[in-house]
């Protein structure tokens, strides 16, 4: 667990208890987002980050992290655009996303955006119709085993298309490098070195021929603080580092995409008690908030993601209940299988507060289900 938010900063806990803000809310400590960013690049010296931008595209996360020298993990024209006014260089910016409109492509290209992922032939052949000057990486499928938010199945492609597409983009005038991601919040540090093997193999089959990649990018996965622990970022950066030089060598440059790592310990959302119930079809009480799964909380489904939940109000002893949000939709339950316990005369009106929810919560928010307003966001310690 990160020690920055084993417990709520002096900044946040001043704003959740002086601003008023109506509930739901995701208030986010920008001073927070930098200091993990220091720690990651500090236990990975080789790799230059690129922020995953859908982590939490606030602008004053991208200006801050601009300032700092990041780079940028883009996902949609919208978030280049983003990244642009932010002060970020289009030099430093990757279109990761393997599936793009052909326009989406050369609105990147007219912004200066070089840097493409693909996973197959026929995305590679959109760019090669657009331009003539292009760094294409191509992205190795991974089963994400070790992780709770798995990302397998839809991204990536085997090692031996892997190797067709990189010649293919070489033949093209491109130069070219590999990407995988071992899944979002990854909780094996030795995740990695099965992919890097593999990325390994091919640059020897390369090498052989007279061509070599231009990088590999070891994606994200590094994790954030939940219920269950996990190992310190410096474990994750000396299994990364030993597997590089194990299999792909040190003079390959690096690059990372720390998203959830970066701003998941940085924030705190604050929902409001609509409904205490205890039906007789359930022994447990039903704790019902103004927040739920359509409206920030997405990353409860099939409860994966297990936020440390506590209750600002309420003085009882605490007991197991059943967490769910406010909408007619039967999805939207939080936590039934995980153990939340919250005060026994917690009621109408109290406030609960999920730690670690600076990550994908704004960006998972609907936008009015339910006549429900999308997640309000809040930043403290913002330039």
């Amino acid at each position: 667990m990160s020690p920055l938010l084993s417990e709520i900063t002096p900044a946040l806990r001043t704003f959740l208890d002086t601003s008023g803000a109506p509930t739901p809310f995701v208030v986010v400590d920008v001073d927070v987002v930098e200091r993990l960013y220091r720690e990651l690049c500090s236990v990975l010296p080789a790799a230059r980050a690129l922020f995953a931008v859908k982590a939490n595209p606030a602008e004053p996360i991208i200006r801050r992290l601009a300032a700092l020298g990041s780079g940028f993990d883009v996902a949609s024209p919208a978030e280049i655009d983003l990244c642009l006014a932010a002060g970020a260089e289009p030099s430093v910016i990757s279109y990761g996303n393997t599936i793009k409109k052909s326009a989406d492509i050369a609105y990147a290209i007219e912004r200066g955006v070089r840097t493409f992922t693909i996973d197959s032939p026929e995305e590679l052949a959109k760019i090669a119709a657009l331009t003539d000057e292009a760094e294409i990486c191509v992205r190795l499928w991974h089963d994400c085993g070790g992780a709770d938010w798995p990302l397998s199945r839809k991204f990536g492609t085997g090692p031996a298309q892997c190797e067709r597409l990189i010649r293919s983009a070489l033949a093209h005038g491109f130069t070219a490098g590999m990407s995988f991601h071992v899944g979002s919040q990854q909780r094996s540090p030795h995740a990695w070195d099965t992919p890097l093997r593999t990325v390994g193999a091919i640059r020897s089959s390369l090498r052989a021929d007279g061509f070599d990649l231009s990088f590999v990018n070891l994606g994200g996965g590094f994790p954030g603080s939940y219920t269950d622990p996990v190992a310190p970022i410096a474990d994750y950066g000396r299994e990364i580092s030993d597997s590089v030089a194990r299999w792909v060598g040190t003079d390959m440059p690096l690059f990372m995409e720390p998203g959830r790592y970066l701003v998941a310990d940085a924030g705190v959302l604050r929902a409001e008690v609509v409904l205490v119930s205890q039906r007789d079809i359930d022994e447990r009480r039903w704790v019902y908030l103004d927040c739920g799964v359509f409206h920030g909380l997405a990353e409860t489904l099939d409860e994966a993601i297990a936020y440390r939940v506590r209750a600002s109000g309420g003085s009882g002893p605490l007991t197991s209940v059943v967490l769910a949000g406010p909408t007619c939709d039967s999805m939207d339950i939080l936590y039934d299988k995980n153990d939340v316990r919250l005060p026994s005369d917690l009621s109408e009106g109290d406030h609960v507060e999920f730690l670690s929810a600076g990550a994908y919560t704004t960006t998972y928010s609907s936008v009015g289900f339910n006549g429900i307003a999308p997640l309000a966001e809040h930043y403290v310690n913002a330039d």
